[in-house]
């Protein structure tokens, strides 16, 4: 098993979730982030007065899904996430090794 974790531009949420859904995904953990990374923020204008914005809102995607379908879930977020512009995110992978269903007791892929 494998949990996937992505950072996204938060207009791109909608777009990722039904190309996941389309593919098989039947479920995902989204969390609204800040962050930065190569771009280091930006500057804005407000009220005539510029000021820096040193976090950028992103989108934190947590999907578990079994090993052998993390390749093509991968592929879906970087082709449905993509801008081609600075902040388009990132994709983690890391070994799941375990995981359990509250409700029921499922273990390991059964929960997933």
């Amino acid at each position: 098993m494998k949990l996937i974790i992505a950072t996204i531009k938060p207009f791109k949420l909608e777009d990722v979730r039904e190309a996941l859904t389309g593919i098989g995904v039947r479920g995902m953990m989204v969390t609204e982030i800040k962050g930065f990374g190569s771009q280091s923020g930006h500057t804005e204008i407000y009220r005539g007065a510029e000021y820096a914005v040193n976090f950028v809102p992103k989108i934190k995607l947590e999907i578990a899904v079994s090993a052998s379908m993390a390749d093509q879930v991968i592929e879906t977020i970087a082709s449905t996430a993509r801008t081609g512009k600075i902040g388009d995110g990132k994709i983690f992978v890391v070994d799941l090794q375990q995981a359990m269903r509250v409700r029921t007791g499922e273990t390991n892929e059964d929960a997933l």
